[in-house]
């Protein structure tokens, strides 16, 4: 078994067992064959004899040890251990009540500690302000409720190894759709949540036209004002455009390809959009590592057969080993037996094949090779469906007059944030995000990664030089390099250079041959405009995505403050507070010495609001100069207080010693910690807290502090947990380094 250095760290950090004292008591073989033998043993059940079950366990081993497929993260982490808790996808109903609404918080709770992300609507929540007959009073509305399930989720870990991620969707048609639309402004709010607006067909055919469509209050299905298409459709491109939400999913299509439409409406999907779900249904996921079916340049379609059917037979066989949450969401789950099976790699099985991401034959491509997943996949189902019987809702389902299946659904493309960073490979059906980066490691050491593919390709036409890699791993792209072979800067275009209208046809190429959804983000370059989130969004619809994820670059940080001068700023607005030489103590030995401190100083304390709780910041001035600086945390004792005490006393000597305030400020904003962010100004930690009251100090005495050259845009935000590179990729933030996410 071949495993890289960086999926070791990624497994061992997140999804080898521990003892409980967190020493390491498996390896990744060990982890592969406890996961083989739990799922195998669902075999019995159907008859299997020992001898064909050990078989069926090397099968399922040999298949994730060899990388060719991996089951979602639940199962690896917890199959054959205590928790036994195996899907990743979960939908809960909300309904109009208050048992209702807390047994929902209830449930998700108990998902989240499990290992799983919920998916909400809240859409059959009456309006704010709607009367509430019981108590004589008026309901506070969806959003207020979604804040409650927020903080719910901010108290739980998810087994230990994976915070809670939730989905909130409302209809189009909610009477407090514009509330919904902006409730994510403030990035303090709701900060466990991915949210998605829940479009029509009459919403759409309303915005063709340019007219104005109507709002349901759902508590009794009548009609209660209009609203304008366009204004909403706008509000929503401007939002996106801002904070990188809502997205969309358009749930009269996703509704049109329920398969058991007896069962129950779809309202909601799991939180990274691609898994629409019943309430109470949950979905068990696992994907196919395509760089593994390449032989001599083409695709090894008889490979790529018998990976589908084995891995069908295992995501199948999770179903009866999962030990669910809730007994009805066994029940659901059991009764319709969705699976959802997809792939990763994408982007590298394009490069060994010479396709270019972004072209005609990509798109042609993707349908062909999506439709061989899914054909195969039902061949898969109706061989179980001889073996073991058809799905227990299978009457009344949209196969029934068709064919004999065991499952209700079989394909999906799901986010691979972590498990292609254990295969080694591309996520999902994304382009590559950079063609190369620094890890920095023990003894900060700096070590470059260059994607294997892009080296092998210029080694190939003997282009590859120390300077050639040393110029790629500065950039990431090759966009920007002179006399670089037109051709091969078309096949590793990254995730920014990839049109808008690329990510879309990519989508919806793989779309066509997904029984449930496709996770994909559409990343556009800092630079782009509202109408093109508008015109993001329409594509999608036109081309048939179910849903749709938009993430401008830089979308989610500070604005960066301008340096520098022009005719039209007076001298106040571009001052930049300077030192010099007269400002230092310098004694005989030529060697800086603090300034001494006066018996009477000037300053002004400036309260932050930081997630640790409130940091109360004292800057002193001497001369019009900044001269010392106290830290202290609203509550006494603990790291938090003498850590920033600390830092107060090491900003005071630093200051006094003439050291420029910009270079204290540049060392300090922008660092965070895993606590989230807080405040409009998204105050990331205590040390970026301290940064930005020294910051809005000069700036209260009208001086501007010149930026430096590490600029806090949040277009690379860094891990909370290692410092790596973090990327919104398939609707969520994901470490490239270890391996962490939001979701």
């Amino acid at each position: 078994m071949s495993i890289s250095k960086n999926a070791l760290t990624v497994l061992e950090r997140r999804y080898l067992a521990k003892d409980d004292n967190g020493k390491l008591i498996e390896g990744p073989e060990d982890m592969f064959r406890r996961v083989a033998k739990n799922i195998a043993s669902a075999e019995a059940s159907y008859g299997k004899s020992k001898k064909d079950i050990k078989k069926i366990e090397n099968e399922f081993y040999n298949l994730m040890a060899d990388l060719d497929f991996l089951p979602n993260s639940p199962t690896l982490m917890n199959a054959g251990r205590d928790i036994q808790q195996l899907s990743a996808c979960f939908v809960l109903p909300v309904g109009d009540s208050m048992e209702s609404i807390f047994d929902a918080l209830k449930n998700a709770a108990l998902i989240h500690k499990s290992g799983g992300g919920t998916g909400f609507s809240f859409t059959r929540l009456r309006p704010k302000n709607d009367p509430v007959m019981s108590t004589s009073g008026v309901s506070s509305g969806p959003i207020s409720f979604m804040k409650v399930f927020n903080a719910a989720t901010e108290a739980i870990k998810q087994g230990g190894t994976r915070r809670g991620a939730n989905m909130g969707i409302l209809r189009v048609d909610h009477p407090d759709i514009q509330e919904f639309i902006k409730c994510k402004e403030d990035l303090s709010v709701l900060t466990n949540f991915n949210i998605s607006v829940a479009i029509t067909d009459k919403f759409m055919k309303a915005l063709k036209k340019g007219e104005e469509y109507d709002l349901i209050n759902p508590k009794d299905g009548k009609k209660c004002g209009k609203a304008s298409a366009k204004e909403i459709y706008d509000d929503i491109s401007s939002m996106a455009w801002k904070t990188g939400d809502p997205g969309m999913v358009f749930i009269d299509r996703i509704n049109k390809f329920n398969p058991t439409p007896h069962v129950g409406e779809v309202e909601s999907t799991n939180p990274c959009g691609e898994q629409p779900l019943l309430p109470y249904e949950s979905c068990n996921l696992g994907s196919i590592n395509l760089s593994h079916m390449i032989k001599d340049d083409e695709v090894d379609w008889d490979k790529l057969r018998k990976v589908i059917h084995t891995s069908v037979r295992f995501l199948d066989d999770v179903i009866d080993m999962n030990k669910y949450p809730l007994p009805e969401i066994d029940e659901m789950t059991k009764n319709n037996r969705k699976i959802g099976l997809g792939i990763m790699g994408w982007a590298d099985m394009l490069i060994q094949m010479d396709i270019p991401y972004e072209s005609t034959q990509a798109y042609k491509f993707a349908k062909k090779l999506m439709k061989f997943v899914q054909d195969e996949g039902w061949s898969a189902s109706e061989k179980l469906a001889e073996e073991r019987g058809t799905f227990p809702s299978f009457k009344g389902s949209i196969f029934e007059n068709d064919r004999k299946v065991r499952n209700a659904t079989i394909t999906t493309i799901a986010p691979t944030g972590t498990i292609s960073m254990i295969a080694d490979c591309s996520s999902g059906i994304e382009p590559i995000y950079s063609i190369a980066y620094v890890k920095t490691v023990m003894d900060d050491d700096a070590l470059h990664y260059v994607h294997p593919f892009f080296k092998q390709k210029c080694e190939e036409r003997g282009i590859y030089t120390d300077e050639l890699e040393e110029a790629i791993v500065k950039l990431g792209t090759t966009a920007s390099l002179p006399g670089f072979p037109s051709d091969l800067k078309s096949l590793f275009k990254t995730a920014h250079e990839i049109s808008a209208e690329g990510h879309v046809q990519m989508q919806a190429a793989f779309q066509k041959h997904t029984d449930n959804a496709v996770s994909k983000t559409v990343n556009l370059n800092t630079s782009a405009t509202k109408d093109d989130i508008a015109n993001v969004y329409n594509l999608a619809f036109e081309t048939g995505c179910k849903g749709i994820t938009v993430y401008r670059d830089g979308c989610r940080g500070t604005q960066v403050l301008e340096s520098g001068s022009s005719a039209s700023k007076s001298k106040t607005d571009t001052a930049i507070h300077q030192t010099t030489l007269a400002d230092i103590g310098i004694d005989s030995n030529g060697k800086l010495r603090p300034r001494p401190r006066p018996l009477m100083i000037h300053g002004a304390t400036h309260r932050m609001k930081t997630g640790c709780g409130y940091l109360y910041v004292t800057v002193n001035e001497d001369n019009n100069k900044l001269f010392e600086l106290f830290a202290r945390m609203g509550k006494t004792g603990g790291c938090a207080a003498s850590q920033t005490e600390a830092i107060g006393r090491l900003i005071s000597l630093a200051l006094r010693a003439g050291i420029d305030s910009s270079n204290i400020i540049e060392q300090l904003k922008g660092i965070r910690c895993p606590e989230r962010a807080l405040g409009k100004d998204k105050i990331y930690s205590c040390p970026d807290a301290i940064g930005k009251a020294i910051e809005g100090h000069l700036k209260n005495k009208g001086q501007i502090i010149q930026e430096m050259t590490k600029l806090d845009s949040g277009v690379r935000p860094e891990c909370p947990e290692c410092g790596g590179p973090i990327a919104f990729i398939e609707g969520c933030l994901i470490c490239q380094n270890c391996g962490f996410s939001k979701c």
